[in-house]
C-alpha cells in the first residue's frame, strides 16, 4: 500500500518545470498557478484550492535551496517536516506582482530601509535683464534636513546603540495567520526599522535628522 508521502506527486511536475530548473523559471511557474488556482480567483472552489496549496507546497521546497537539495536527494521523505502554511520565500514579492497586495504582505516595510530621495529645494530670484542675458553670481541660503552629526543618524544618545524591537526581533516585519498561509505586515513598534531608539539624541530628538541652513552659490 502506498503510504501518504508517496502518494504526493513530483514537486517538479507540479510546477511544471525540469528538475534543472532555474530559480526564475521556478518562481514564474508557481505565478502562473497562483494566478490560475487562487482562492480569490476561484471562490467555492475546493480543486482550485488543494492545487493552490500544493502548488505552493511545492514552490515552498523549490525556492529554498536547502530544501531543494534534500528534495533531490531523498524525495518527499528528505522534507517531510515542510509545512504548507509557514509562509515561503518571497512569497509578498510573488503576491504583490499577482494581485497588489503590497501593503498586506508587508513589502513597505522593505522599502523604509531603503534610502529615499528628499523632495526638491525651491529659492525664487529676480534677476535684471541684463543679469539674465549675460550671467550673475548670486549666493543662497536654503534650509534642509540633514544627518544629525551628533548620533550619526542613528537617533540615539552617543555612547547608546538603538536596542532590538521587542515585538519583531530585529525583523522589522511580523507574521499573522490568515488561512493557510502567513502573512508579514511592516512592524507598528518600530515601524519597520527593526529597532528603536530607547536613548533618543538631545540635539535631533532621536528622528535622526536635523534642519541645516546652507550657503550655496
Amino acid at each position: 500500500m502506498a503510504t501518504a508521502t508517496n502518494a504526493k506527486r513530483d514537486y517538479y511536475e507540479v510546477l511544471g518545470v525540469a528538475r534543472g530548473a532555474s530559480e526564475q523559471e521556478i518562481k514564474s511557474a508557481y505565478r502562473r498557478l497562483a494566478m490560475q488556482y487562487h482562492p480569490d480567483r476561484n471562490p467555492g472552489n475546493t480543486e482550485a484550492e488543494e492545487k493552490f496549496k500544493e502548488a505552493s507546497e511545492a514552490y515552498g521546497v523549490l525556492s529554498d535551496q536547502e530544501k531543494r537539495t534534500q528534495y533531490d536527494r531523498f524525495g518527499h521523505a528528505g522534507v517531510g517536516g515542510f509545512d504548507a502554511s509557514a509562509g515561503f520565500p518571497d512569497f509578498a514579492d510573488i503576491f504583490s506582482d499577482l494581485f497588489g497586495f503590497s501593503d498586506i504582505f508587508g513589502t513597505g516595510g522593505r522599502r523604509r530601509t531603503r534610502a529615499q530621495r528628499g523632495p526638491d529645494l525651491r529659492d525664487d530670484l529676480v534677476l535684471t535683464f541684463e543679469e539674465a542675458a549675460f550671467g550673475i553670481t548670486r549666493e543662497v541660503k536654503i534650509r534642509r534636513r540633514e544627518s544629525c552629526e551628533t548620533c550619526k543618524g542613528h537617533g540615539s544618545e552617543p555612547g547608546h546603540a538603538p536596542a532590538m524591537c521587542s515585538t519583531c526581533h530585529g525583523r522589522g516585519q511580523v507574521q499573522y495567520q490568515q488561512g493557510f498561509f502567513a502573512v508579514a505586515r511592516t512592524c507598528p513598534a518600530c515601524e519597520g526599522a527593526g529597532r528603536v531608539v530607547t536613548h533618543p539624541c538631545h540635539k535631533c530628538k532621536g528622528e535622526g535628522r536635523v534642519v541645516q541652513e546652507r550657503t550655496l552659490e
